[in-house]
Protein backbone atom coordinates (compact mmCIF):
# COMPACT_ATOMS: atom_id res chain seq x y z
CA UNK A 1 0.00 0.00 0.00
CA UNK A 2 1.31 3.18 -0.65
CA UNK A 3 0.56 6.95 -2.00
CA UNK A 4 -2.22 6.62 -4.48
CA UNK A 5 -5.26 6.12 -2.88
CA UNK A 6 -8.14 7.74 -4.89
CA UNK A 7 -11.69 8.18 -4.09
CA UNK A 8 -14.24 10.08 -6.19
CA UNK A 9 -16.49 12.21 -3.97
CA UNK A 10 -19.98 13.46 -5.66
CA UNK A 11 -23.87 14.86 -4.04
CA UNK A 12 -26.82 16.09 -6.24
CA UNK A 13 -29.21 16.14 -3.34
CA UNK A 14 -29.54 18.17 -0.06
CA UNK A 15 -28.08 16.52 2.79
CA UNK A 16 -30.13 15.20 5.94
CA UNK A 17 -29.67 18.77 7.85
CA UNK A 18 -31.20 20.62 4.59
CA UNK A 19 -27.11 21.18 3.41
CA UNK A 20 -26.25 21.52 -0.20
CA UNK A 21 -24.19 19.26 -2.31
CA UNK A 22 -21.09 21.47 -2.22
CA UNK A 23 -21.52 21.17 1.90
CA UNK A 24 -21.51 17.94 1.77
CA UNK A 25 -18.75 16.98 -0.97
CA UNK A 26 -16.50 19.48 1.51
CA UNK A 27 -17.36 18.04 4.93
CA UNK A 28 -17.54 14.18 3.50
CA UNK A 29 -13.90 15.07 2.17
CA UNK A 30 -12.86 15.80 5.38
CA UNK A 31 -14.20 12.38 6.81
CA UNK A 32 -12.60 10.79 4.38
CA UNK A 33 -9.20 12.81 5.07
CA UNK A 34 -10.34 11.49 9.20
CA UNK A 35 -10.04 7.85 8.39
CA UNK A 36 -7.30 5.96 10.35
CA UNK A 37 -4.40 5.32 8.58
CA UNK A 38 -4.60 7.47 5.53
CA UNK A 39 -3.63 10.84 5.07
CA UNK A 40 -4.60 13.66 2.15
CA UNK A 41 -2.27 14.76 0.00
CA UNK A 42 -4.28 16.76 -2.38
CA UNK A 43 -8.17 17.42 -2.80
CA UNK A 44 -9.38 18.63 -6.38
CA UNK A 45 -11.33 21.39 -7.38
CA UNK A 46 -15.03 20.54 -7.28
CA UNK A 47 -16.97 20.69 -10.66
CA UNK A 48 -20.43 20.97 -11.05
CA UNK A 49 -21.38 17.95 -13.72
CA UNK A 50 -24.82 16.52 -15.42
CA UNK A 51 -25.86 13.32 -14.47
CA UNK A 52 -24.70 10.53 -16.45
CA UNK A 53 -26.27 8.80 -18.21
CA UNK A 54 -28.45 11.93 -18.54
CA UNK A 55 -31.65 12.43 -16.50
CA UNK A 56 -33.85 14.78 -14.93
CA UNK A 57 -31.86 15.12 -11.98
CA UNK A 58 -30.13 18.46 -10.61
CA UNK A 59 -26.22 18.53 -10.90
CA UNK A 60 -23.80 16.85 -9.22
CA UNK A 61 -20.90 18.06 -7.59
CA UNK A 62 -17.78 16.08 -7.78
CA UNK A 63 -14.15 15.99 -6.77
CA UNK A 64 -11.46 13.93 -6.08
CA UNK A 65 -9.36 12.96 -3.01
CA UNK A 66 -5.44 11.26 -3.19
CA UNK A 67 -5.13 10.01 -0.16
CA UNK A 68 -1.46 8.11 1.25
CA UNK A 69 -1.31 5.44 3.57
CA UNK A 70 -1.48 1.79 4.39
CA UNK A 71 -5.68 0.67 4.38
CA UNK A 72 -6.94 -2.77 3.28
CA UNK A 73 -9.32 -2.14 0.61
CA UNK A 74 -12.50 -3.81 2.40
CA UNK A 75 -11.39 -1.28 5.28
CA UNK A 76 -11.63 1.37 2.99
CA UNK A 77 -15.12 0.52 1.65
CA UNK A 78 -16.65 0.10 4.74
CA UNK A 79 -15.42 3.19 6.19
CA UNK A 80 -16.33 5.08 2.91
CA UNK A 81 -19.95 3.41 3.05
CA UNK A 82 -20.22 4.51 6.80
CA UNK A 83 -19.37 8.18 5.95
CA UNK A 84 -22.18 7.95 2.67
CA UNK A 85 -24.69 6.35 5.57
CA UNK A 86 -23.83 9.53 7.77
CA UNK A 87 -24.68 11.89 5.07
CA UNK A 88 -28.26 10.01 4.57
CA UNK A 89 -27.33 8.14 1.61
CA UNK A 90 -30.36 5.61 0.92
CA UNK A 91 -28.97 2.32 -1.95
CA UNK A 92 -31.81 2.63 -4.20
CA UNK A 93 -31.66 2.10 -7.93
CA UNK A 94 -28.54 2.29 -10.00
CA UNK A 95 -27.85 6.02 -10.82
CA UNK A 96 -29.98 7.54 -8.77
CA UNK A 97 -30.09 10.68 -7.14
CA UNK A 98 -27.90 10.42 -3.85
CA UNK A 99 -26.59 13.10 -1.33
CA UNK A 100 -23.22 11.53 -1.11
CA UNK A 101 -22.24 9.01 -3.46
CA UNK A 102 -18.12 7.88 -2.47
CA UNK A 103 -16.14 5.72 -4.67
CA UNK A 104 -13.33 3.88 -4.33
CA UNK A 105 -11.07 4.73 -7.78
CA UNK A 106 -7.65 2.96 -7.37
CA UNK A 107 -5.59 2.02 -4.39
CA UNK A 108 -2.45 1.86 -6.02
CA UNK A 109 -3.24 -0.37 -9.40
CA UNK A 110 -4.56 -2.99 -7.44
CA UNK A 111 -7.08 -5.35 -9.17
CA UNK A 112 -9.69 -6.76 -7.46
CA UNK A 113 -12.96 -8.30 -8.55
CA UNK A 114 -14.76 -8.95 -5.47
CA UNK A 115 -18.47 -8.87 -5.30
CA UNK A 116 -18.22 -6.11 -3.07
CA UNK A 117 -15.78 -4.36 -4.59
CA UNK A 118 -14.38 -3.85 -7.93
CA UNK A 119 -10.56 -1.78 -8.90
CA UNK A 120 -9.51 -0.25 -10.43
CA UNK A 121 -13.55 1.25 -10.99
CA UNK A 122 -15.28 -0.51 -13.60
CA UNK A 123 -16.57 2.86 -15.13
CA UNK A 124 -14.08 5.61 -13.98
CA UNK A 125 -12.62 5.75 -17.27
CA UNK A 126 -15.63 6.47 -19.14
CA UNK A 127 -16.40 9.47 -16.44
CA UNK A 128 -15.56 13.00 -17.09
CA UNK A 129 -17.17 13.81 -13.53
CA UNK A 130 -13.93 11.32 -12.52
CA UNK A 131 -11.07 11.98 -14.66
CA UNK A 132 -11.34 15.36 -15.07
CA UNK A 133 -10.75 16.33 -10.97
CA UNK A 134 -8.40 12.84 -11.21
CA UNK A 135 -6.15 14.51 -13.35
CA UNK A 136 -5.78 17.53 -11.09
CA UNK A 137 -4.65 15.47 -8.19
CA UNK A 138 -2.69 12.65 -9.89
CA UNK A 139 -1.91 13.51 -13.12
CA UNK A 140 0.91 10.86 -13.47
CA UNK A 141 -1.93 8.69 -12.57
CA UNK A 142 -2.37 5.20 -15.37
CA UNK A 143 -5.41 2.93 -15.71
CA UNK A 144 -3.95 -0.03 -14.11
CA UNK A 145 -6.00 -2.01 -16.91
CA UNK A 146 -5.77 0.48 -19.83
CA UNK A 147 -2.04 2.32 -19.32
CA UNK A 148 -3.60 5.56 -20.43
CA UNK A 149 -3.55 8.76 -18.63
CA UNK A 150 -6.63 10.56 -17.07
CA UNK A 151 -6.16 13.08 -20.13
CA UNK A 152 -5.72 10.67 -22.52
CA UNK A 153 -8.92 8.65 -21.81
CA UNK A 154 -10.68 11.89 -21.36
CA UNK A 155 -9.42 12.78 -24.52
CA UNK A 156 -11.24 9.57 -26.42
CA UNK A 157 -14.59 10.69 -24.36
CA UNK A 158 -17.46 12.03 -25.91
CA UNK A 159 -18.13 15.65 -24.46
CA UNK A 160 -19.63 15.26 -21.04
CA UNK A 161 -20.76 18.75 -19.54
CA UNK A 162 -18.54 19.91 -17.12
CA UNK A 163 -17.21 23.27 -14.99
CA UNK A 164 -15.54 23.93 -12.07
CA UNK A 165 -17.77 25.01 -8.67
CA UNK A 166 -18.29 27.59 -7.91
CA UNK A 167 -18.03 29.31 -11.40
CA UNK A 168 -15.71 31.40 -11.63
CA UNK A 169 -16.19 35.05 -11.47
CA UNK A 170 -19.31 33.89 -9.13
CA UNK A 171 -18.23 34.64 -5.55
CA UNK A 172 -20.43 33.20 -2.76
CA UNK A 173 -21.63 35.51 -0.10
Amino acid sequence: MGDMILVALGANLPGPDGAPPDQTVARALAQVAAIPGLALVAASPWYETAPMPPSGQPPFINGVARLAGTIAPEVLLAALQAIEARFGRVRSVANAARTLDLDIIDIDGLRCAGPDLILPHPRAHERAFVLVPLADVAPEWRHPLLGKSAGALLAGLPPQPIRKWPAEGVRAG
